[in-house]
């Protein structure tokens, strides 16, 4: 794209966090934030990256984030705790949730968080991850805002409700999977509209259940469509149920839009689960055992036009080396935006 620059990833980081810490968010806090946001950028998924900011800032100015929240963290059984988010950044809450859920496992094998009065949390593989530092195997699931209807009607009501799995291996990538319940997600519609853009055919409706490529006719009412039919929309029904009904956050239909309900906060739950391998066999043997499996299954054979069979997680990791190296590719609105963002905070701007 004509305008497009690239920025070092750290750079990058330090700017974002500049912005947030600007606006009264902890340093501790920002720096999460920010890197969370440039990780999703680096793996590729821009959709969670920093074009996110100006929404966030938006939200935290208005009151609807709380810049430092009083996180509420009780132990209700002996491996599950209940979190109240305080309306905090979605990053912070979920680190502070995963922490404990391995915090817990440690003690007793497995650890579960229930979030209530979070946030959007950005990128979901942000915190398996943590988990697969840990040497644990990381769940996450999620609710969020009204994005697709429920299989057979037309009205947006279920969310997006990404749920997100990570495996630590040995020598071999660790299996990281982070899906959507839309074969797009939704933040490509937000994308596109800036972009003056159309979206894929076959992948929503307007708000009167027709097929629809504008984003605005998606946003004006319209639904994301769920992939594999009834399979998809059955999932996002459960994942209203873990991250919504279960955890004591809003549900059916009631989370806040990020982008477009700036009159209250948002009520995002989320489940998060850490379950320790080395209760079960040495951590080595479980490492080597997820290395055997990985390259089964990269030495199978392959369909036509396949040059490599690839794990989840594997082109995203490739993606980040090389961003790594080469920087993280920035489009002339995104700019804009983030110079925007800065002349109002006072930030310096490094590019």
């Amino acid at each position: 794209m004509s305008g497009t620059i690239r920025v070092n990833a750290e750079t990058l980081r330090r700017f974002t966090a500049a912005l947030f810490a600007a606006e009264g968010v902890p340093e501790a806090s920002a720096a999460r934030i920010a890197e969370c946001l440039v990780l999703a950028d680096l793996r590729g998924v821009s959709t969670h990256g920093v074009f996110r900011v100006a929404t966030y800032l938006k939200r935290l100015r208005l009151g609807l984030f709380e810049p430092d929240p009083a996180i509420v963290v009780e132990r209700v059984g002996p491996a599950i705790a209940a979190i109240d988010g305080g309306n905090g950044f979605g990053m912070v809450v979920a680190t502070r949730a995963m922490d404990e859920a391995i915090a817990i496992a440690r003690e007793a094998g497995i650890g579960m968080a229930a979030v209530r009065r979070s946030t959007h949390f950005g990128m979901a593989a942000c915190y398996p991850m943590q988990a697969i530092a840990a040497g644990m195997i990381g769940i996450v699931w999620t609710n969020a805002s009204p994005a697709l209807p429920p299989w057979g009607g037309r009205a947006p009501f279920f969310g997006t409700s990404p749920m997100a799995y990570g495996v630590p291996a040995g020598e071999e990538e660790p299996f990281l999977l982070d899906m959507a319940m839309t074969v797009l997600a939704r933040g490509n519609v937000f994308v596109a509209k800036s972009r003056g853009e159309r979206i894929p055919e076959g992948l929503a409706l307007d708000a009167e259940g027709r097929p629809t490529t504008d984003p605005d006719a998606v946003l004006a009412g319209g639904s994301m469509l769920a992939f594999g039919g009834v399979k998809g929309a059955s999932l996002s029904f459960l994942m209203d149920i873990l991250g919504g009904v279960l955890t004591g956050a809003a549900f059916a239909g009631q989370v806040g839009n990020p982008h477009t309900d700036f009159d209250r906060p948002q009520g995002t739950g989320h489940l998060l689960l850490a379950i320790d391998p080395a209760r079960l066999m040495p951590i080595e043997a479980f490492r080597a055992r997820m290395d055997h499996l990985i390259r089964e299954v990269k030495r199978q054979p392959r369909a036509a036009g396949v040059d490599e069979i690839l794990i989840p997680g594997e082109r995203e990791a490739r993606r980040m080396r090389e961003t790594l190296r080469d920087g993280i590719a920035l489009g002339p609105e995104l700019v804009a935006a983030l110079r925007a963002e800065a002349e109002r905070t006072g930030v310096a701007v490094p590019f």
